[in-house]
């Protein structure tokens, strides 16, 4: 039990770091697409396999990127363990994958993980 209450800790420090440091990133994003800035970055729709899971891991993953500004899940697909995501700026796409496979997925699967 102690285990899994360490694990949630980690994951609501981490979410919550993802949070700001993706907020800024939207900032970024926003105001270099403002008339005179630089070219609009183009926005881009994604699927990523996530770790074997609860459906009830699965949504609150699918929460968690929804919940970090400029990421939006559209679909969680539990046959194939998969999110439809639409992605704000298709050139940080794998940033974010990173995020969801080291920030996430590790603490997600300490409390709701599957067996293979």
């Amino acid at each position: 039990m102690l285990g899994k209450l360490g694990a949630l800790f980690v994951l609501l420090l981490r979410f919550l770091k993802a949070v700001v440091l993706s907020g800024l990133q939207t900032v970024q994003v926003i105001l270099a697409t403002a008339p005179g800035g630089a070219p609009a970055r183009t926005g881009t729709f994604v699927r990523v396999r996530f770790a074997p899971m609860s459906a009830t891991g699965a949504a609150i993953l699918g929460c968690m990127v929804s919940l970090t500004p400029g990421t939006t899940t559209l679909d969680i697909d539990m046959d194939h363990h998969e999110l439809l995501l639409h992605v704000l700026d298709e050139t940080a796409v794998q940033e974010m994958l990173d995020g969801i496979r080291t920030d996430f997925e590790p603490g997600l699967v300490a409390v709701f993980g599957e067996p293979e």
